[in-house]
């Protein structure tokens, strides 16, 4: 990492964050979560499915927590038509590789909030005849729920309902890299 842009980014740290989580705070709940995945596992054909962009950081810690063998896969989706909003109109950019009929899915997101984009995503996956469909969420962001019913089945953290950023999560595609999650005082900065 250059030195300027780690200035920048201690700046913006500085200045525009506030730390809701820490690096180890989310490494010991990753860890819980990947003990309780491999627990109710146990003797399933499991597919992890990560949600991409956000859900990277989070995927990578928390497969190697989950003592099973397992396969992993990856799908991008946009539901942004305007850039702000999720309008739940679901378009695949990437799809999963591998076929999931027959196999125990958990798809793995960085953060869940009006639900509408997950929600079509779920019901695109099980039309493919997956034997049990999951969901796995570092951040659960109640307030903005649209979809009530959706649930979050492995939570890392409920959380207020404002803007953070880190640990996958990012600002105008930036600060994924940040080891915690902080709260974003002002977006508009970043």
């Amino acid at each position: 990492m250059s030195a300027t842009l780690v200035q920048k980014m201690t700046e913006f740290t500085n200045t525009n964050l506030e730390t809701l989580y820490s690096a180890e705070q989310i490494k010991t709940r990753v860890a819980e979560l990947g003990k309780q995945i491999a627990f109710d596992y146990a003797d399933k054909d499991l597919v992890v499915i990560g949600v991409l962009k956000g859900s990277c950081v989070f995927l990578a810690d928390l497969i190697r927590q989950i003592d099973l063998p397992l396969a992993i896969d990856f799908m991008a989706v946009s539901s942004y038509k305007d850039g702000t909003k999720s309008t739940g109109d679901v378009e695949i950019l990437k799809d999963a590789s591998q076929p999931i009929r027959g196999k125990d899915v958990i798809v793995v997101e960085d953060i869940v909030d009006t639900g509408l984009t997950l929600f079509r995503l779920l019901e695109i996956l099980g039309s493919r005849g997956a034997s049990s469909i999951k969901i796995a969420a570092l951040l659960d962001k109640p307030e903005p729920r649209i979809k009530k019913e959706l649930k979050i089945d492995y939570c890392g953290f409920q959380i207020p309902n404002k803007f953070v950023v880190g640990y996958g999560l990012d600002v105008a595609g930036r600060y994924r890299n940040l080891p915690f999650i902080g709260v974003v005082k002002n977006p508009h900065i970043a």
